[in-house]
C-alpha cells in the first residue's frame, strides 16, 4: 500500500504540475477545497483523472466519483484498490 500512495502522490503533483508543498504532502491531506495547500482546481481534478485512467485504467465517469475519489491520497488509493483489476489484493 505504500508503494501505491508514493506513486499516487508522484502522480498527483504531475499531473497537476504543482510543487510539493513544504513538509510533503500527507496521505490524508485535503487536496481540494479553501483548506487545501496545493489549490487544486476543476482543471486539475480532469488532468489528474487523465492521468489515472492512463496508469491504472480507471475510468472516473462523473464529476461526484472523481470529487469523492480526490479527496485525498488515501481516499484515491482506496478507489484504485476497489475499481484497478491489477491492484485488488
Amino acid at each position: 500500500m505504500s508503494t501505491l500512495i508514493a506513486d499516487l502522490k508522484t502522480l498527483v503533483l504531475e499531473a497537476a504540475e504543482k510543487a510539493e508543498p513544504e513538509g510533503g504532502l500527507t496521505d490524508d491531506e485535503v487536496l481540494f477545497g479553501p483548506e487545501a495547500r496545493l489549490a487544486l482546481d476543476s482543471l486539475d481534478a480532469l488532468q489528474i483523472s487523465m492521468a489515472i485512467q492512463q496508469r491504472y485504467g480507471v475510468r472516473m465517469p462523473d464529476s461526484k466519483d472523481t470529487r469523492r475519489a480526490l479527496t485525498s491520497i488515501a481516499h484515491l488509493a482506496d478507489h484504485l484498490r476497489q475499481h484497478a483489476p491489477s491492484l485488488k489484493e
